[in-house]
C-alpha cells in the first residue's frame, strides 16, 4: 500500500483525501462544510483544506 501512495503521489493522482476534485467541485457549490464533509467521509479541516487547494489553481 505504501507503494501504491507513493506511486499516486508522484504521477499526480486527481484524489486528496481519496476525494475525487470532479466530485468534489460539483458538490461544493450547494453545499456547506459540514454537508460535504459526510458526504465524503472527512472532517471539516479536510474540506476547509481542499477548497483552499482549489482556490490556488483558479
Amino acid at each position: 500500500m505504501k507503494f501504491n501512495e507513493k506511486h499516486n503521489h508522484a504521477y499526480g493522482s486527481k484524489d486528496v483525501f481519496g476525494v475525487s476534485f470532479h466530485d468534489f467541485i460539483e458538490k461544493e457549490k450547494d453545499s456547506t462544510y459540514v454537508e460535504l464533509a459526510s458526504e465524503f467521509g472527512i472532517t471539516v479541516r479536510d474540506v476547509k483544506a481542499m477548497k483552499k487547494h482549489l482556490n490556488r489553481f483558479q
